[in-house]
């Protein structure tokens, strides 16, 4: 249950996120070595929902500490303009590269497997182990990771 804003001398979400390249097989790459799944964030600016996650479901301890322990989340902005490169090698603005995967709200975490093998020859919304659309309340949110964890 949330319990209010993040303590004193508490990391805030943003400062945990993965500091990347913006290289998306690197970065699963990555992760898996470190032995953590990896995920997308989607977020904007002054987005209400993106605020409640970070204030309600981010700021609960146990969550946070599960998904730092178990995912590497590489944070984008759905209507941002840095570039990325996907895992066939094309380069897209974090604009493009939400729409080419199919991304129209936020927030919106996109969860990939646990390797890259194989990535590359699917279609973008296949690439993709499981998918948040939408912000659900904080119980299955946390259910969600836990359930991408177990899985593939």
């Amino acid at each position: 249950m949330w319990q209010g804003p993040p303590e004193r001398g508490r990391a805030l979400p943003n400062e945990w996120y993965l500091d990347s390249f913006l290289d998306l097989a690197e970065d699963l790459g990555t992760a898996s070595r470190d032995g953590k799944r990896f995920a997308i964030l989607w977020g904007l600016r002054n987005c209400p929902a993106c605020r409640r996650m970070h204030e309600v479901h981010l700021a609960d301890p146990a969550t946070e500490a599960y998904i730092r322990e178990n995912f590497a989340i590489l944070h984008l902005n759905i209507l941002g303009a840095r570039e990325v490169t996907d895992f066939d090698g094309t380069k897209l603005s974090e604009k493009a590269f939400a729409a080419r995967y199919g991304i129209v709200g936020t927030p919106a975490i996109q969860f990939f497997p646990a390797s890259a093998e194989g990535l590359a020859a699917r279609r973008p919304q296949e690439r993709e182990a499981a998918r948040m659309a939408s912000l659900p309340e904080p119980e299955a949110f946390l259910a969600l990771f836990r359930t991408v964890r177990g899985g593939t």
